[in-house]
């Protein structure tokens, strides 16, 4: 079995994390998993929805069926400059696409 391969969430477009998504899948990559921190935690469940509902133009080239799998929270704690410590939580988000991605249509 391969192993999954991770994207992080961080601040940019949700678009941009679904193509991210579609570009791994494209590759033969069915397992994927997405990993926030803190404050990008939404996001990442906006992604995983967006995946799986195949939303948007862009989801449209994902597998016939993407399914939510395990989530998993946890924390970590991270130092900062100034030597502090601040605890911040994860989230892990499982993805695995089923069946065959579409097939891309010729551009005239």
């Amino acid at each position: 079995m391969s192993e999954r391969r991770s994207i992080f969430i961080g601040k940019k477009p949700l678009h941009a994390y679904v193509r991210a998504v579609v570009m791994t899948m494209d590759e033969g990559n069915r397992q994927v998993q997405l990993v926030a921190r803190g404050a990008t935690i939404g996001r990442a469940v906006d992604v995983a929805e967006i995946c799986r509902r195949r939303n948007g133009i862009i989801a449209q080239g994902l597998p016939a069926e993407v399914v939510i799998g395990n989530i998993h929270c946890t924390s970590e704690t991270l130092t900062q400059d100034d030597k502090r410590e601040r605890t911040v939580s994860v989230l892990t988000i499982e993805l695995d696409g089923i069946g065959d991605v579409p097939e891309k249509e010729e551009e005239e």
